[in-house]
């Protein structure tokens, strides 16, 4: 969670539960992989008619949101050099190869990767630590480069206003109910479809140009294959062979279909000796690379979170998985009966808590239920409130010159509701001097199996993370029966 000065937008009836939603979203996988997504031909992006470029200031603009949003740049010189190497190969077999690129390494541990339509391409360190090899990584740029190349940005853009139209006009003036619904259905399928059509388009693209540029053209389906498991892996499902059923109003396609696609599409290309994949000397540039979340923003361990920059911790409730984002850290029980929100807001020094909290940011507040509170030292504040389907408990405490919000919902008010919601605030403390210093990021470090090594003996040298035997096999793209063999690298997390 980044330190930002939000204003209070919240509200009870909607604002928590979009924010749930979301959370939810997110942690069944869709979120790490909802960019880099693959397929059949064509292998070459189709004309299209020419549009006026974005401003470069809109440009710049839209570059320092994703900055914002991904938690900056990440600098390492190594990485750099091999990127922009990957790069000018995949140019070169483009159909385009006048066309310039410029790519930003994120400092964020989600897996992602996407494009600006001006050939700004982005990749994030959690999706260079999850790749293998350098073919893996050129998979993933030949795709975000189609996107460019095939003018996917525009199109997509042009859909949504006719989509928002056709709803605009369907809603106003629409008297059949059943009508209208149907209407605004098949729309939505529709402007889904098309984004799935242009995935798999861009899956095919850039089968090609990276079978071209002589990398390995299966590493596009080798490393979704790694995307599916590190997104079921997220999320808290044990990995499985079978495909996870597609969800046909879905933006994207779903994993499984698109490996095949890609291994249909590499099929297609006879490339001397299979391609470059290159994984040594990947391994080698990736050694080291910070893993997860950054301490700096905020980091999870466990149920616990921690700000060492910020210097406090708090612990969330058993059966809660907690994720930091770049707005709030978000928490939701197993089972998604109770979700929890964590972020920091400006108050003026005058302002009781207790006031701010009646201040208007949250709707149908219950005011006979503020409290004035003081908790491990620190003023605070808690009130009540109620929307249609959920039941809310917000907390506000005040620690040096800022003022942080714990709000709390559940579909029903009971005694282990409140429970949770004390014992999480309760929790909230200041971190001693040596809790900051000992708080350091994760790291990749890349090591040679030794004889009498296995899976579950590697796995064991991991630190800081959940499940550490899957975790192992899907960072190392080891199938679930897999082992590992005498003298190859691997890839453990280490503190």
């Amino acid at each position: 969670m980044a330190r930002t000065e939000q204003r209070g937008t919240f509200r009870t009836s909607r604002g928590l539960l979009a924010a749930t939603a979301v959370l939810c979203l997110s942690l069944s996988g869709c979120g790490d992989a909802s960019r880099f997504q693959t397929a059949a031909p064509p292998t070459t992006a189709p004309a299209k008619p020419p549009r006026p470029a974005p401003s470069p200031a809109a440009a710049e603009r839209e570059h320092e949101r994703i900055l914002a949003t991904y938690g900056g740049s990440y600098s390492d010189p190594k990485l750099e050099a091999l990127i922009s190497k990957t790069v000018d190969r995949l140019v070169a077999a483009s159909d385009r190869p006048e066309m310039a690129y410029r790519v930003t390494i994120l400092n964020s541990g989600a897996v992602n990767a996407f494009a600006l339509p001006t050939g700004q391409l982005y990749v994030t360190r959690g999706l260079l630590a999850l790749a293998n090899d350098t073919s893996e990584l050129s998979s993933v740029l030949s795709h975000e480069m189609a996107h460019v190349l095939a003018r996917h940005a525009t199109i997509r853009e042009d859909q949504a206003k006719q989509a928002a139209l056709v709803t605009r006009v369907v809603t106003d003036m629409g008297n059949d109910p059943d009508m209208t619904a149907l209407a605004l259905a098949k729309t939505k399928l529709s402007l889904a479809s098309f984004s799935r059509a242009q995935e798999l388009e861009a899956d095919g693209i850039g089968v090609g140009i990276s079978a071209r540029a002589r990398f390995d053209p299966f590493g596009a389906s080798r490393f979704l294959a790694s995307m599916e498991r590190n997104a079921a892996l997220k999320a808290g499902r044990a990995s499985s062979p079978d495909p996870r059923s597609q969800d046909f109003v879905s933006s994207h396609p779903a994993t499984p279909e698109r490996v095949q696609n890609a291994q249909a599409n590499a099929r297609q290309y006879s490339v001397p000796e299979g391609g470059e994949r290159d994984r040594e000397d990947y391994l080698s540039i990736i050694d080291g690379i910070v893993y997860g979340e950054d301490p700096s923003e905020g980091f999870v361990r466990g149920r616990r979170f921690l700000h060492p920059k910020l210097g406090f911790t708090f612990t969330a409730p058993e059966s809660f998985t907690l994720d930091n984002t770049a707005q709030a850290v978000i928490g939701v029980r197993d089972g998604g009966n109770q979700a929890m929100r964590f972020d920091v807001v400006r108050v003026a020094a005058e302002q009781s808590l207790g006031d701010y909290l009646n201040s208007g940011w949250m709707d149908h507040v219950d005011r006979s239920t503020t409290e004035e509170l003081t908790i491990n030292g620190l003023p605070a504040a808690t009130v009540e409130a109620r929307g249609d389907q959920w039941q809310f408990r917000a907390y506000a405490l005040r620690f040096g010159s800022d003022v942080y919000r714990f709000i709390f919902a559940a579909k029903h008010k009971s005694t282990e509701s409140e429970r949770n919601a004390r014992e999480t605030v309760g929790s909230f403390r200041r971190l001693t001097l040596e809790e900051i210093q000992a708080a350091r990021p994760l790291r990749i470090k890349v090591i040679t199996v030794q004889p009498g090594d296995t899976v579950e003996s590697l796995s064991h040298r991991m630190a800081g993370v959940d499940r550490p035997a899957e975790r192992f096999r899907v960072l190392n793209g080891i199938e679930p029966r897999g082992e590992v063999k005498v003298r190859e690298r691997v890839k453990i997390v280490v503190d």
